[in-house]
């Protein structure tokens, strides 16, 4: 899940590059380059938002494995995040709202799952 938050930047990094030319793209002091591409402006923010979610989602699979509360459900709410949060980014991208909105609350309930099993409130 971290690797696959980490590459999400390269799709919309190479639009830069392919719409103002390398040097161009990479050499703004500021971070403050702009798209013409819609998708690309979506997908920076699908990106920001997959950081801010796997800041909460890290620490808990890192806290169920450190305490040894790891079970099949921990691992299926695990597989159901990675799998939600790679749908996120893909329906954010495309503009496709219902989706983007539904798959952001399937990857918040698997944190929330495994929240509730650290808390000892689920087994």
């Amino acid at each position: 899940t971290a690797l696959m938050t980490a590459l999400f930047w390269i799709p919309y990094i190479i639009n830069r590059m392919l719409e103002q030319g390398v040097i161009n793209a990479l050499w703004d002091r500021h971070g403050m380059t702009d798209t013409n591409k819609a998708w690309a402006n979506r997908m920076m923010r699908a990106h920001d938002n997959a950081i801010e979610n796997l800041v909460i989602f890290a620490p808990l699979v890192l806290v169920i494995q450190l305490t040894g509360m790891n079970s099949s459900l921990t691992a299926l709410a695990c597989m159901t995040y990675f799998f939600a949060r790679l749908a996120h980014f893909i329906s954010y991208s495309l503009a496709l709202p219902v989706l983007r909105v539904l798959t952001f609350l399937i990857g918040f309930g698997a944190q929330l799952m495994l929240a509730l099993i650290l808390l000892g409130w689920l087994e």
